[in-house]
Parts: structure tokens; C-alpha cells; sequence
């Protein structure tokens, strides 16, 4: 047999075979696209894979349409359970357990960030991460941040969720501030200009407006520092 006969053979095989498995399970076939393109979106990479229909089901072939649904509400997870059903005549319905994975880029931490600190570009990076195993939530944008600080310490390469942030900012970069320092008992007030943001009890940078030094200090009020030692 020529070698030509031989790969034009092979290329019939293959063409009478693929329909043979794609409708070996046309019912998970079914479920599966139908959820990637539930969750399709500009800059997301959606896979999935549909577990085989149990054959001891039985189900009879589906004349009609066949239409697929999720329980309402329900965040993507790894694991979904999406409901096909065949309008046909008495027609049925069964469920069709499918791994889950949606890849988005998220922010993450670039370095140790902790608590109070407010977050700037630098301190974190796009990565992409399956977002149906971020149960807490994530942010995908520097606005969705802006002015937020710290609840809690991160290390690097932690996803920023929701809960790990607090409230608004009480210093931000190049705003005048009171800088308090403490001399034996004594305090002593000094304007100056932050070089950095935090909620209370961030530590950040602050350059004293007379004298042009630039000081440690610790957020501990709205427009007002404490002067580190």
C-alpha cells in the first residue's frame, strides 16, 4: 500500500470516528459549552470539563432542544453543577457535575506589606489567577484600591480581596500634616508634608517644611503624625 493511500485512509478514519466520540455524550458535551460560555468574557480564559452522564441513566435521545441552567446567584466555583434538560416530548433533566477554571488577572503583592499601609502601583503587580478558587474576592484594578489601606499584614504574592482592606486613608502623599513629636512628656508640633499614605498606625515618610529633613512617622489621626525616634 502507497504511502499516500495510507494517510488518505488514516484522514477517513479519523473523520468517521470524531463524530462517533463527540456524541458519545452529547448531554456533558452540551453542559460543558454551555458553561464556558456563561463565563466567557474579554480577558478571562475559561475551562472546563464535563463529567461523563451516568449510564445507568438511560436517557433517551433529545428530538428537541436541550437548554442548561445554574442555580441563581451562584459565584463560580471549581466544581458546578449545571442542570440540562431535554424539552422533547415527556422530555427529562439531569445534572451534570463540571470542573470549573476561570483565569483573570488580579493584583497581588509585589513585597511584605503591613497593616495600615495604603497601597501604592509599586506594591503590586497583575498575575493571572483562577478567580473560582478566590472565594474572599479580589480586585483587578488599581482605582477599585485607591485611597483603601491594610486591615492585616500581607507577605508577597498574596491576592488583594476585599477583607484585607480597611478603611479610607487618613494621610495621603502630599498632604500637610501635624507632626507631633514627644520630648520627655512634652509635645511639640511641627507642619510637615507626607511622602507617603496609611491609615492609623501606618508608618510612613514625612518631610518637615522648615527644616527640609525627612522623618519617620505613625499615622495616629485624620492630617496628623508621630514622629518615630
Amino acid at each position: 500500500m502507497s504511502q499516500r493511500i495510507r494517510l488518505l485512509l488514516s484522514a477517513l478514519l479519523a473523520l468517521v470516528a470524531l463524530p462517533a466520540v463527540a456524541g458519545s455524550d452529547p448531554v456533558s458535551a452540551f453542559a460543558q459549552q454551555w458553561l464556558v460560555q456563561q463565563y466567557s468574557a474579554p480577558g478571562s480564559r475559561v475551562t472546563a470539563q464535563a463529567a461523563p452522564v451516568d449510564p445507568r441513566l438511560a436517557l433517551a435521545d433529545c428530538r428537541g432542544m436541550m437548554v442548561a441552567s445554574l442555580p441563581p446567584n451562584l459565584p463560580p466555583r471549581p466544581r458546578m453543577s449545571v442542570e440540562v434538560r431535554c424539552t422533547a416530548g415527556a422530555g427529562w433533566s439531569v445534572r451534570i457535575p463540571v470542573s470549573l477554571q476561570i483565569f483573570r488577572d488580579v493584583l497581588v503583592t509585589n513585597h511584605p506589606l503591613q497593616r495600615g499601609d495604603g497601597i501604592q502601583p509599586g506594591d503590586v503587580r497583575s498575575e493571572s489567577r483562577d478567580i473560582t478558587r478566590l472565594g474572599y474576592g479580589y480586585f483587578d484594578r488599581l482605582d477599585q484600591i485607591a485611597g483603601r489601606s491594610l486591615a492585616r499584614p500581607l507577605p508577597p504574592g498574596s491576592v488583594l480581596t476585599p477583607s484585607a482592606l480597611g478603611g479610607r486613608d487618613m494621610v495621603r502623599a502630599g498632604d500637610h500634616v501635624a507632626v507631633v513629636a514627644d520630648l520627655g512628656g512634652i509635645e511639640v508640633r511641627a507642619g510637615g508634608v507626607a511622602l507617603g499614605s496609611g491609615d492609623n498606625g501606618a508608618r510612613l515618610r514625612v518631610r518637615n517644611e522648615s527644616s527640609g529633613r525627612v522623618i519617620d512617622a505613625m499615622v495616629r489621626g485624620p492630617g496628623e503624625v508621630l514622629a518615630l525616634p
